[in-house]
């Protein structure tokens, strides 16, 4: 076993099962509720029946993050596996209260230390985060600093711009600040959106769909120029095809940025709606 570290992170993460078994990391589910049914993220829903799910629903679906217990539980069963440390990283304590709730449980626990980490942001963005770390944990050679210096990094370099259909959705979870001005003055315009001091907020209004990938695009370009950017991630929801015209795109003009593609899974979607696009990055 590795430096006796173990990683943590929480279902918002959306990593490859490959990535997740390779790396040895662990991780506590948000749930959606549907219609007075709670169903827990990667366990009863995930990306393939979510938008099945919320079709026939009555009422818009709610999130909830993962109970204290849960986290005591799983770090008791790390801690009697004989780890020292755990890393438990997670989604934005902006939108979420997941991360308090990891804090919370660090500090019942005894016998075993825990570092909560907000990654500040979600979905995939947290997903590279959470993969570095982990594999670093692997290594016997490896402290705790050197993980959380490079977490630091990551997140300093990290930046997510996204577009979604419908801000509604974003409204009625509360997790879009100052929805109401937005939402007003909109109509026909394509808002980027993006995560600032750990909330979602309006980055930008642009005309259309097609400008406004554009000027992501271009945002991109300028952390590629400061060396900020060296992977990148499209995110979507519900949307494979256009998330890869848009990669092979980015690809072709931005060659030595390693990108791929992954997806708003249901507690995410919930906020942001189906047809949801973003394109995240940091470095390796």
């Amino acid at each position: 076993m590795g430096g006796k570290i173990a990683i943590v992170t929480d279902s918002t993460a959306y990593l490859p099962q490959a990535v997740i078994d390779k790396f040895q990391i662990y991780s506590v589910a948000l749930s959606v509720t549907i219609d007075g049914k709670s169903y827990t993220e990667n366990r009863d829903i995930n990306e393939s029946n979510f938008y099945e799910i919320i079709q026939g629903a009555t009422t818009f679906p709610t999130t909830s993050q993962p109970a204290p217990g849960d986290f005591i539980l799983l770090y008791e069963r790390l801690r009697d596996e004989g780890f020292e440390t755990i890393i438990s990283i997670h989604l934005s304590s902006g939108i979420s209260g997941t991360y308090q709730n990891a804090v919370s449980a660090g500090g019942i626990v005894s016998g075993i230390r825990v570092i909560a980490y907000d990654s500040g942001i979600a979905c995939m963005a947290m997903g590279m985060m959470v993969e570095k770390a982990a594999e670093l944990a692997l290594n016997s050679e490896i402290d705790t600093d050197i993980i959380l210096a490079k977490l630091d990094s990551m997140r300093a370099a990290m930046n997510a711009y996204f577009l979604v259909d419908d801000l509604n959705h974003l409204a009625r979870g509360g997790r879009l600040s100052n929805a109401q001005a937005i939402i007003g003055s909109l109509l026909q315009i394509k808002p980027i959106l993006h995560f600032e001091n750990k909330k979602i907020v309006l980055y930008e209004k642009i005309r259309t769909q097609k400008k406004a990938l554009r000027r992501i695009e271009d945002l991109l370009g300028e952390a590629i120029k400061k060396d900020l950017a060296q992977q990148a991630y499209i995110v979507h929801g519900n949307n494979y095809e256009k998330a890869l015209v848009w990669k092979n795109e980015l690809q072709k003009k931005y060659p030595d940025v390693d990108f791929n593609i992954s997806y708003f899974g249901p507690v995410i979607a919930t906020h942001l709606g189906e047809g949801a696009l973003a394109l995240v990055w940091t470095l390796k």
